[in-house]
């Protein structure tokens, strides 16, 4: 356990990681580059709950921005955290 800010986290802290930019695929994949320079491509179907729910619409789902350095959708009505989207994500190599 670990306060950092005022705030009391569990575990022990780590290197803050955030995403530098992402490109949304088809099937809920999108690829995500993150502050690390790795680009790793994210299965979004792992994300589960009602406030995840409008991510099935196609539409909804590709109009994805990142706002300071955290994936969002519908104006920051929606996000996830960059650690667990790096965590849940795969290693992807770009072919020439």
């Amino acid at each position: 356990m670990f306060i950092l800010n005022g705030f009391v986290y569990g575990g022990e802290p780590g290197e803050s990681i955030r995403i530098s930019s992402v490109k949304p695929l088809d099937d809920m994949m999108m690829l995500i580059t993150f502050s690390t320079g790795e680009t790793r491509l994210f299965d979004a179907t792992v994300l589960k709950g009602k406030v995840f729910e409008p991510l099935k619409d196609e539409k909804v789902f590709k109009n994805v921005v990142v706002e300071y350095g955290v994936v969002t959708w519908m104006n920051g009505d929606i996000d996830c955290a960059p650690e667990y989207m790096y965590k849940n994500s795969y290693e992807y190599t770009m072919v020439s």
